[in-house]
């Protein structure tokens, strides 16, 4: 037992060695990142969870925010150095890129209100580094239903990426049930309520949902969207912690960042700090736990019906874990999920790393399943005409529905920030509307050149930002709504 006892300990004792000498060269190997700017610095009047009570309403959330703002244009701006006033940084005032100059910050706090009757209300929850512009396009389908449409800042976001250095999830978690009150109250008791998350946000929106269930004073939703919804991070997201906690010595300063680099979206960091990781890694262990209970508990029968939109490739995101982790504990609601394929033209499945075809079937032969489950995929490995596949809950029986749309020839698939982007989305589409300017058309960019020049990696520009199969999310989307009851 002793000898048995001592080999414990030595493994124990050896795993933490190899522990630390990791973190220790992985904080000597971040002094080789950029140095910080202004922008990677926390703002002192960042919105805090303590700050919004259940008395505080939309109005004094926009004074809160509106100080933020005026905290980032009287001293984050004005402190850009020289060598950074360029026209690539967002945080030169004179930027075209520069949010502060359009005739809208989509940053900020925006409502939607439709044209004609009031048919119900939407929170929509933007993800994490993201705007509320990353949601505005499924905002406008929804303002387009009747409904009045509440795009809510998330703490942290749309200033300057030091602020998530510090910001927590349960900011995010007090600013959602904010939004969801004011929603509710604006439409009244008896018009549907419906919440909308993406990554991040989706993670928020399950939260809240759950919460709902045992919570008079919050309102329930009445339906759920989630797009690439952040329900499961790596296991990496999990050691942030130590990371970060390396960085609170002045030497290694640079090792809070996992990425330091140049600001050029408008609507978006583009740095991150290993404490956002943290938080990420801490609220989606808090969601499945919530989840996990709910299911125990016999709650989890009260949720309402949630229409989910994945790509089955993501990089930010374990799509898995949406699946694993939250649909299969759905109940029999009428939910609905969406998983956006690779595309399988013969040509391009020369080249997939792995093709996901064994875990899709698999999906589509359960018959206990509770959900109803399409796949957008090739119509054949000829052709780039996509198609519907889909399974109506408790099913094994496939539909095939064409789409009357097509994967661009150069796309070879989707990716966690697309899913939610118009493929005419003025900054991040492929076709961009020409009558908008955010300063850039990031959708269009194909740098070509050597090897390791750019300071940006080239897959940054690789990744796809926006979604050729949006028109089908619309009408889907339009369904769902339509569903309701009410």
């Amino acid at each position: 037992m002793k000898r048995l006892l001592k080999w414990i300990f030595g493994l124990a004792a050896a795993a933490v060695l190899v522990g630390l000498t990791l973190v220790l060269v992985r904080a000597f190997d971040a002094r080789r990142k950029p140095p910080l700017e202004p922008w990677h610095h926390a703002l002192e009047s960042e919105i805090r969870a303590e700050d919004l009570t259940e008395t505080t309403t939309l109005a004094d959330y926009l004074r809160l925010e509106q100080a933020v703002f005026r905290e980032v244009n009287e001293t984050v701006l004005p402190a850009t150095t020289p060598e950074d006033r360029t026209i690539a940084n967002r945080y030169w005032p004179d930027s075209p890129l520069n949010p502060e100059r359009f005739p809208r910050n989509w940053n900020r706090t925006f409502e939607l209100a439709p044209e004609g009757d009031l048919r119900g209300g939407v929170l929509l929850v933007h993800g994490l580094t993201d705007a509320p512009y990353s949601v505005k396009a499924v905002a406008e389908i929804y303002r387009g239903a009747g409904f009045y449409a509440l795009c809510l800042r998330m703490p942290g976001h749309g200033t300057v990426p030091g602020s998530l250095t510090e910001v927590r999830w349960e900011d995010w978690r007090a600013a959602v049930r904010l939004g969801a009150r004011h929603v509710r109250g604006r439409i009244g008791q008896t018009l549907p309520f419906h919440l909308t998350g993406y990554s991040n946000g989706g993670a928020l929106a399950i939260q809240y949902a759950l919460d709902s269930l045992g919570t008079a004073s919050l309102p329930k939703p009445d339906r759920v969207v989630l797009l690439s919804p952040m329900i499961g991070v790596s296991a990496e997201a999990g050691f942030a912690r130590i990371i970060a906690s390396v960085g609170a010595i002045p030497y290694f300063a640079q090792s809070r960042w996992l990425d330091v680099l140049p600001e050029y979206i408008p609507f978006k960091y583009n740095s991150f700090p290993a404490y956002a990781a943290q938080q990420t890694s801490e609220l989606t262990s808090e969601v499945q736990a919530g989840v996990r209970k709910a299911a125990r508990s016999g709650r989890i029968r009260e949720l309402p019906p949630i229409l989910g939109f994945v790509s089955l490739v993501d990089s930010t995101v374990e799509t898995w874990a949406t699946i694993e982790r939250l649909y299969a504990f759905l109940p029999d609601n009428g939910s609905e999920l969406v998983l956006f394929d690779l595309n399988r033209r013969a040509f391009l499945r020369l080249f997939l790393g792995r093709d996901y075809g064994a875990a899709v079937r698999r999906l589509f032969e359960n018959a206990g399943r509770t959900y109803r489950l399409s796949l957008v995929t090739n119509a054949g490995p000829e052709t780039n005409d996509a198609v519907d596949v889909s399974a109506a809950k408790r099913s094994t029986r496939l539909t095939r529905t064409p789409l009357g749309l097509s994967w661009p020839p150069e796309i070879f698939s989707l990716s966690h920030v697309a899913v939610p982007f118009r493929p005419d989305d003025p900054l991040f589409g492929i076709r961009p509307d020409l009558s908008v300017n955010y300063g850039a058309r990031l959708g269009t960019l194909a740098p070509r050149g050597e090897r390791d020049v750019l300071t940006v990696s080239a897959s940054q520009f690789m990744r796809l930002n926006c979604n050729p199969f949006f028109p089908y999310l619309e009408a889907r989307v339009r369904r769902f709504v339509e569903q309701d009851g009410h």
